[in-house]
């Protein structure tokens, strides 16, 4: 109140009984009235030698820009999770109070980057366990859903298992949870998710998930899998206030999750993806198979028709199309065009000439395999493949190995293996048969093993650190600069640079 800064600044003028400085330290300074803050404003603005006033705040726009424009400001940043989690438990462990880790890192993520949050909830959560920190205590004071019930509902989604899922979510509404909240935990867990599968060598730093959920649905869940349920879970969580109740809202929400899982490919070859580079044509069906270089086989690749043939015509076609035979022209107007035999030659009956009987038999052209051109250098390679998305990660991150052919082999680290999906493969492999000039499907074989080479990736992250190192010398070496580090002791933020854009 007024009161209260008309004391503070009449004690102001006295100097101090030890040290050199008196420090007013003023925490949630933007709690004062406007009084208060006229009050004190002439003392901030020529304030005693022997005086130096410390305002803290957590919502520095509430304060007057009078007051704003005498004082220097410092924004503090967050403090991790780690350095919360330690200094806590610091604190317990001098207090004497029994405490298990788990209990510690909820704290440290409620307390999002603040100390002073982290004490109050640690003084809250003493109380609430009657002197002990628990994790079962602390999830139910900070009204979070626990690990195991998530859990329970996670395995549900992943194996399809309604009963399972149903039988789960009533085990959860025995606790009378608050529903948006479990919403919001499914967000953090599949966020988790999708961070852990681009980089799995990610921080735990960048989970809001529990890190054992994390490591165990990672290779459980597709990545294209994960960015569904994310964004069912993200609609589920905005239109839960419209439903008739929130459990409804969150049982709605679940069944979406049911429903609209995508399905899972059966019969697929594992190392190897083929995938056509086009749709088959009718001349491509009628023509005759080589022995020596065989076609890889296309298979679903030709489109339904549908036919107005009787029965046993169409019969007749699928067996004439079976045995390598193209089907006669439907319009006898038209010159048909000349076909190479099939492997079963049929004898031809014509009239003998007087010159027939000298002449050599005519041996059919044999239909010669397309020519492959070499990919030749796997970078400038993908740089005219244009891929997007995950086919672009999974490929940066490939190094060429061999081909042979429309055979390609490929070395994808370990590090990288739940980037690879039956649908980043399929892309991959269309632009490569798209890049090669096939018109045949391209086979793309994955072998596991550390790199010999830089991947595009790595080339690419060189490349900018190069670029930063660049910059970071370039300031340092600038006379500006330098004139400013010895005259005002200034210092260069270094993790602030940035290079500038190349174009």
């Amino acid at each position: 109140g007024v009161d209260d800064t008309r004391d503070l600044l009449e004690n102001v003028q006295y100097l101090p009984s030890q040290g050199r400085f008196k420090v007013y330290l003023i925490d949630e300074v933007h709690m004062f009235s406007k009084s208060s803050f006229n009050a004190l404003l002439k003392t901030l603005e020529e304030p005693p030698p022997h005086v130096k006033f410390l305002l803290a705040t957590t919502d520095p726009h509430k304060l007057p820009v009078t007051v704003l424009s005498r004082c220097l400001q410092f924004h503090l940043k967050a403090l991790p999770r780690r350095m919360i989690f330690a200094r806590l438990a610091q604190v317990l462990t001098a207090e004497n109070v029994a405490f298990d880790e788990a209990a510690l890192q909820l704290l440290a993520r409620a307390a999002e980057g603040s100390v002073r949050d982290a004490l109050s909830l640690l003084d809250q959560a003493i109380a609430y366990g009657q002197g002990r920190v628990m994790e079962d205590e602390v999830g139910a004071m900070l009204g979070l859903t626990s690990e195991a019930r998530l859990r329970a509902l996670v395995a549900a989604l992943v194996a399809q298992d309604a009963p399972a899922l149903f039988a789960a979510m009533s085990q959860l509404a025995q606790g009378a949870p608050d529903y948006a909240e479990v919403l919001a935990e499914l967000l953090q867990l599949f966020h988790a998710l999708a961070v852990q599968q681009l980089m799995p060598e990610a921080d735990a730093e960048l989970f809001e998930a529990s890190p054992a959920l994390v490591a165990e649905f990672a290779t459980q869940v597709s990545p294209d899998a994960v960015q569904l349920l994310y964004q069912i879970a993200l609609h589920g969580r905005r239109d839960l206030p419209l439903a008739p109740s929130p459990r409804l809202g969150l049982e709605m929400t679940m069944m979406r999750m049911l429903a609209f899982a995508p399905q899972a490919e059966t019969g697929a070859p594992q190392a190897e993806a083929v995938v056509p580079a086009q749709a088959a044509s009718p001349a491509s069906m009628a023509r005759t198979p080589v022995p020596t270089a065989p076609r890889v086989q296309e298979v679903d690749a030709r489109p339904a028709q549908v036919s107005s043939r009787s029965a046993p015509q169409a019969a007749i076609q699928a067996a004439l199309q079976a045995a390598g035979v193209a089907p006669r022209a439907s319009k006898p107007a038209e010159k048909p065009a000349v076909v190479s035999p099939p492997v079963m030659n049929q004898p031809v009956m014509s009239e003998p000439s007087a010159d027939d009987s000298h002449r050599p038999p005519i041996e059919p052209a044999p239909v010669q395999p397309e020519a492959v051109k070499p990919l030749g250098d796997w970078h400038s390679v993908l740089l005219r493949l244009g891929l997007k998305g995950m086919a672009l990660q999974l490929a940066e991150n490939l190094e060429l190995v061999a081909q042979e052919g429309d055979k390609i082999t490929l070395r994808c680290p370990a590090s990288h293996a739940s980037v690879r999906s039956s649908v980043s493969e399929k892309a991959l492999a269309a632009a490569l048969g798209k890049q090669l000039g096939l018109n045949a499907a391209v086979r793309l074989q994955f072998v596991e093993g550390v790199p010999e080479q830089a991947t595009p990736a790595q080339l690419r992250q060189q490349a900018q650190d190069a670029r930063q190192q660049q910059a970071l010398d370039s300031l340092r070496n600038d006379p500006l600069v330098r004139t400013l580090e010895d005259k005002y002791a200034a210092r260069l933020l270094e993790d602030t640079v940035r290079p500038l854009d190349e174009n």
